[in-house]
């Protein structure tokens, strides 16, 4: 046959697109019999058989029960097979380092969180991040050489025109010039490294409330207050990586932030950020306001003000206030995008709840003239860990799934 063996309409090709159809169907169904695989990707039953022979050759899926129990003849059923690759994904804040695992199905087979050294420490970040993989690598029964891929999420970005981390002044140690050639040097896996809340963005849209959502904006307020832009279904980084960092947005309501980069703070932090919430509190006369870290307190503050009766007064002024300060934000960035949804999210606004969501749409629809759905975000737990290991397991899947790059198994005649 004439042409390049790899080249489009080929039937190389063609089998490699039916594979990782039918691998895609085994991620998003579970176990499915060959009859099954075959009516959902209209393929016959031999091109079905020969298809599983081929992944499963390939180490691709295992054989894995039957369909005893249902009605007809029991059948073979066929998964994919979790140890046929495995992601890495770390999430890095001031207060700690948090790494998890994956296999290629995505489920987490292993977990470690280590503190964030003392400023003073000398521990370079270098061996921050091996030492927090290497945490999870050991949890999951694995080794360093055995992750295919490894996503960092941090606070701010790093600029793609000098390599340095920007818009993070808060995250010590992490702005060397040199650091990631130093990671390069140090992992052995390829990596990559994103914005916490654009993960937050990813784990949404592949996992929760922004699912089959091309044109959206995240946000995020937790330890800061920021946002993620999917544009025609990507992530919209900006030209230094700072696009979304909206915590430096000036706002109404709160004195003009000068020197935002020194001050790692804006206007629309310091009008709508958690930090204040309890001194929001103060002001309207709440009283027993928790203590601890600020992130906690706010959580347990608008928690309980959206579980509290309509007539409680000190209460209902302080979710009313937040709500309205929240949409005095997210008013600039609406009227700019026009996005269809923005999803809420990070504890400083899941602790509402409904109630809250309820009345920042209500706010914002008074303050801006596009009307976005407004929705409370459904990746709870460590979301941006979540979005590391979903952004690596879909480069990895790419990957290890495309069996257009492995060599041809010989033909095996199938019986009729």
């Amino acid at each position: 046959m004439g042409g390049t063996a790899g080249a489009p309409g080929t039937p190389r090709v063609l089998r490699a697109m039916n594979d990782r159809a039918a691998l895609d169907l085994l991620l998003e169904h579970g176990p499915l019999s060959r009859t099954r695989i075959g009516r959902l990707t209209g393929l016959s039953k031999p091109t079905a058989s020969q298809l599983l022979a081929r992944l499963e050759a390939a180490g691709l899926v295992l054989a894995t029960g039957t369909t005893e129990g249902r009605p007809g003849p029991n059948a073979q059923l066929y998964e994919v097979n979790p140890g046929a690759a495995h992601a890495a994904g770390i999430d890095v804040t001031p207060r700690r380092i948090r790494a998890a695992v994956a296999d290629i199905t995505g489920r987490t087979v292993g977990h470690h969180e280590l503190p964030a050294p003392a400023r003073r420490s000398g521990i370079p970040v270098v061996q921050q991040v091996t030492d927090a993989l290497d945490g999870a690598v050991k949890a999951a029964g694995l080794s360093r050489a055995d992750v295919h891929r490894l996503v960092i999420g941090t606070p701010g970005a790093f600029d793609p025109n000098t390599g340095r981390l920007r818009y993070a002044s808060h995250l010590p140690g992490w702005h060397s010039p040199t650091l990631l050639d130093e990671l390069a040097a140090a992992l052995p896996m390829p990596f990559e490294y994103e914005n916490d809340v654009n993960l937050v963005a990813v784990a949404e849209q592949r996992l929760g409330a922004a699912r089959d959502h091309t044109d959206f904006v995240l946000l995020w307020n937790q330890e800061g207050l920021g946002a993620a832009l999917v544009l025609g279904g990507r992530l919209h980084r900006g030209w230094t990586g700072g696009a979304g960092e909206v915590g430096f947005l000036p706002v109404p309501g709160t004195p003009l932030v000068r020197q935002v980069t020194k001050a790692n703070s804006g206007g629309y932090q310091e009008l709508a950020g958690s930090q204040a919430v309890p001194r929001l509190a103060r002001e309207l006369g709440v009283e027993d306001i928790p203590q601890g870290p600020y992130t906690e307190v706010a959580a347990t503050l608008v928690e309980r003000a959206a579980a509290a009766p309509d007539d409680d007064g000190p209460h209902r002024r302080l979710l009313g206030a937040y709500a309205t300060r929240l949409a005095t934000g997210l008013a600039s960035l609406v009227s700019v995008l026009d996005p269809e949804l923005v999803v809420l999210s990070g504890t400083g606004l899941t602790s509402g709840g409904e109630v809250l969501r309820a009345l920042v749409q209500a706010e914002l629809e008074e303050l801006a003239a596009a009307r976005p759905r407004l929705v409370v975000g459904g990746v709870r737990e460590h979301p941006v860990l979540r979005g590391a290991l979903e952004s690596a397991l879909a480069t990895t899947r790419d990957e290890v799934f495309d069996t257009s790059r492995r060599p041809p198994l010989p033909h095996r005649p199938t019986a009729p």
